[in-house]
């Protein structure tokens, strides 16, 4: 895998800076006191506001859901999915802001009653309708995005609303060339917003459709054999063509779509447990959901298409010669294939949570890879409340920890524990390391 670029991913984040200022001062600039001073003004420049903002945000959202390797490599999944979550209760609010602003202003314009304004502008103005049912779709991707409504669905109902985004931003784009005061008679401005919205576009259809479908060909994975690794865990073994060419890192993960009657249509993250060994891959999945559950039902033959490699939990975030590594349950994975990718030297300290000794998947290849590394491993077997793995343990098990990156892979609440448990010992920032599992 090409070594991740922090300077390119700054570009971009500019990039998107400058956009929202460019887009604030359009706003601005487009203004006169006059209007501002007639009736239903004020509003109806807040109602601008608030919608051209809120839709920039809505398609950063995209972008960054978009997995842009430039971007991805630097921040890994963690990241982009920290920064969709800062961002994404802006866009809906200022949409709905804009929505009841707009209306407000106009009705005042007008000097009618709001729902008489309601019923022109739905009535009058199909690119109105249009946006309102785009609005509709955004709340409804919100509320199920609320994290206790989240926990109450299937991961295939929520993502299967979550692809609803895109239809809601394409209704939304028509009205406000149509109607926006900032786009109405500025044929510069109507031109350079609608390359905006074909650029997002275009790393859409390249990142998340075009790439994952090249690779798929390219690859051609089938399942050749699934094996058993534990209690309700797996391992698949694929063969492919060309897999020297799979840009893949020790510790990433694929997003993997099963070509067979009920998971065809979803595609699930999974690690790659090894890396690849030409002409095979492999993948190792606990059971905990209906989609991983029915992974350990694959036949040999079946089909696969699949997206990535994704993540930057890997050697290149290194920021020190020597690493700790930190995992709990199925995380071991993601373990497994970042030690067989050290560079001589890591000596890495290997500490492996599990409830019983049947949980430690994999047990024999890490272990083999420790010692091969010159390093040590811990395993800490039993409940939480029995083998602790707090401060003191750490302190006891990686003596030299601040000194080390340290990488935490495993459930979120295990993820963000330990996290919080370097920092408070004096691990830098920038040298810890995590990924996340979650349903």
């Amino acid at each position: 895998m090409p070594p991740p670029r922090p300077w390119a991913a700054k570009v971009a984040a500019l990039a998107v800076a400058g956009g929202l200022v460019w887009l604030i001062g359009l706003v601005i600039s487009g203004e006169t006191g006059s209007e501002l001073h007639a009736p239903g003004g004020v509003a109806s420049f807040l109602g601008t506001a608030t919608g051209l903002i809120g839709t920039y945000l809505a398609l950063v959202m995209v972008l960054l859901a978009s997995r842009i390797p430039v971007v991805e490599r630097v921040l890994g999944q963690d990241g982009l999915v920290r920064w969709h979550r800062r961002l994404s209760a802006w866009p809906i609010v200022l949409i709905l802001l804009h929505a009841v602003l707009i209306t407000v202003g106009y009705a005042q314009a007008a000097r009618t009653g709001i729902a008489h304004e309601i019923g022109t502008l739905l009535n009058d103005y199909q690119d109105v309708l249009a946006a309102t049912v785009g609005l509709a779709l955004m709340l409804l991707i919100g509320v199920l995005s609320i994290r206790g409504v989240r926990r109450r669905i299937a991961r295939e109902t929520w993502w299967a609303v979550h692809l609803y985004i895109y239809l809601a931003l394409a209704l939304s784009f028509a009205h406000a060339l149509a109607l926006g005061p900032t786009f109405v008679g500025h044929p510069l401005t109507q031109a350079i917003w609608s390359i905006v919205w074909a650029a997002a576009a275009g790393l859409v259809i390249v990142y998340r459709f075009g790439l994952p479908v090249l690779r798929t060909l390219r690859h051609d994975l089938r399942v050749v054999e699934v094996r058993p690794e534990g209690p309700g865990v797996v391992s698949v073994i694929l063969k492919g063509r060309n897999l020297e060419r799979l840009p893949v890192a020790g510790g990433q993960f694929m997003m993997w779509r099963f070509l067979v009657r009920g998971l065809w249509w979803q595609a699930h993250p999974y690690t790659l447990s090894s890396l690849p060994r030409p002409p095979y891959l492999r993948i190792t999945v606990k059971g905990v959901g209906d989609h991983s559950e029915a992974v350990a039902r694959l036949r040999p033959g079946t089909r696969v298409a699949v997206e990535g490699p994704y993540g930057a939990f890997t050697r290149h975030a290194r920021r020190n010669n020597r690493v700790a590594m930190i995992a709990a349950g199925i995380g071991v994975t993601a373990v497994r294939g970042l030690l067989e990718d050290l560079p001589k030297g890591a000596e890495p300290v290997v500490v492996i949570r599990a409830t019983t000794e049947d949980d430690l998947v994999l047990r024999s290849e890490i272990a083999a890879l420790v010692s091969h590394a010159k390093g040590k491993l811990h395993e800490l077997v039993g409940r939480r409340d029995e083998v602790a793995l707090d401060g003191a343990a750490l302190r006891r098990l990686v003596p030299d920890i601040v000194r080390r990156d340290v990488y935490v892979c495993g459930p979120e609440t295990f993820v963000a524990t330990v996290d919080a448990t370097c920092r408070r010992l004096g691990v830098a920032r920038g040298s810890l390391h995590h990924e996340a599992y979650a349903l």
